[in-house]
């Protein structure tokens, strides 16, 4: 193994700036510096120290190789691995084989045939809500018309929650996903927001999945209620922080796949032109927003074994963060990695893959149901709204690290 290790990397601040709005409105200059800097970065993480990774081809070896993944759950390096996920509980926290049994249960419920069934239901939706930001006019806030509740109706109906919950849902929603920032960024209110939001939380679903139980409705919580694997079943607890998992990741990640994508588009009129020209481009573009602006920023690792990444030693224990964010602006990946191009992901040679739905045992379950949202989305807005431009630019952002997010995207519609 090389003589260089994690511990021979300069020290930084972890927030990266992520708390002074002008950074805040465009981070990736800070990434790139970051990177240019060191490949193999330390910064201080709670009561530790962590390695930042910004480069494409070592992001990619800890997303996917074995001696990369979570910890035993009473260690000090679990915890601060553990924050860099804002404590989410899930499987995306464990390692085979507790990983491989949990996300095979779930696989046998969230199949494809349960997203394409959603494919009218997202429709109608999109044009119900595009049906009153005409109606209204003028100037709108596309996040609290069209982005938020869009994700937020159909995770709502996909786990059988009532219409007349949807608020408190996305009250929880919102407590649990600034959460998910390391909680020593959090302000003693955010912490005990999180901590009543998900006793509220684990109290409503208890209840709702003991009628489910009684019950089935035919939504995704009967079928996770029912699934089987050679008499292995999902525990009460596992429930639970699946849907968790669901509002934090399946809600909020396309929430901010929407914005992203339509704030893309609007401050790149060629683009948003060429798609115009080109519907059929969507999936692309799609796919384009999720390696140029993220939702997700950054994961954070921990070594099982001692290992190394291009000649980097680290020994077992040791913390990384995978800021995927900057690795897909690697420029020895790709080609003018800070211009948005909504071709790239299209035609027969497409671009490195992105890391925006991670990659390896952990890819996101939901990316399916995320694209179809999008997707719908994405065409209305062009088809429907063709005279949309941006009302502020830039727009405010929420203060999050891990997660990349408009508070608002302030548009008009003509």
């Amino acid at each position: 193994m090389s003589s260089a290790s994690a511990s021979d990397a300069p020290a930084a601040p972890l927030a990266f700036g992520a708390f002074d709005p002008a950074r805040r409105a465009d981070p990736y200059p800070s990434y790139r510096a970051l990177r240019a800097a060191d490949p193999f970065y330390r910064v201080p993480l709670g009561d530790g120290q962590a390695t930042v990774l910004t480069r494409y081809p070592d992001c990619v070896t800890a997303l996917s190789e074995a001696a990369w993944g979570r910890g035993e759950s009473g260690t000090n390096a679990w915890r601060r691995a553990d924050a860099l996920d804002g404590g989410l509980r899930s499987f995306l926290r464990m390692n085979p084989p507790s990983h491989t049994r949990l996300r095979g249960l779930v696989s046998k419920a969230f199949t494809p045939r349960v997203v394409a069934a959603f494919q009218p239901r997202v429709t109608s939706l999109v044009d119900t809500l595009i049906d009153a930001a005409l109606a209204r006019g003028g100037e709108i806030d596309l996040i609290d018309t069209l982005a938020r509740p869009l994700p937020l109706r159909v995770i709502c109906d996909l786990l059988g929650v009532p219409a007349r919950d949807e608020q408190t849902f996305r009250g929880w929603a919102n407590d649990l996903t600034r959460g998910i920032d390391p909680d020593y960024l959090l302000t003693p209110d955010e912490l005990a927001r999180r901590r009543t939001s998900s006793r509220e939380f684990d109290a409503y679903f208890t209840e709702l999945i003991a009628r489910r139980r009684a019950r089935p409705a035919g939504d995704l919580l009967s079928e996770l209620v029912a699934v089987q694997d050679q008499g292995d079943v999902l525990s009460e607890s596992e429930l639970l922080e699946l849907c968790a998992l669901l509002l934090v990741a399946g809600y909020e990640t396309t929430v901010n796949l929407i914005g992203n994508a339509v704030l893309a588009l609007l401050r790149n009129p060629d683009q948003l032109a060429l798609l115009r020209a080109d519907l059929d481009l969507i999936p692309s573009a799609i796919d384009e927003t999720l390696r140029y602006d993220p939702p997700i920023q950054l994961v954070g690792r921990l070594a099982l074994r001692d290992t190394e990444i291009a000649g980097h030693a680290f020994r077992q224990g040791e913390i990384i963060v995978i800021l995927s964010a900057a690795a897909q602006r690697d420029p020895d990946v790709f080609t003018d990695p800070d211009r948005f191009d909504i071709t790239r992901y299209a035609g027969a040679a497409p671009a490195h893959r992105h890391l925006g739905f991670g990659l390896g045992i952990h890819y996101c379950l939901g990316a399916p149901l995320a694209r179809l949202e999008a997707r719908i989305a994405l065409r209305a807005l062009i088809q429907r709204a063709p005279g949309l431009t941006l009302a502020a630019d830039p727009p405010p952002y929420r203060p999050h690290l891990t997660v990349r997010s408009l508070a608002a995207l302030p548009v008009r519609l003509s």
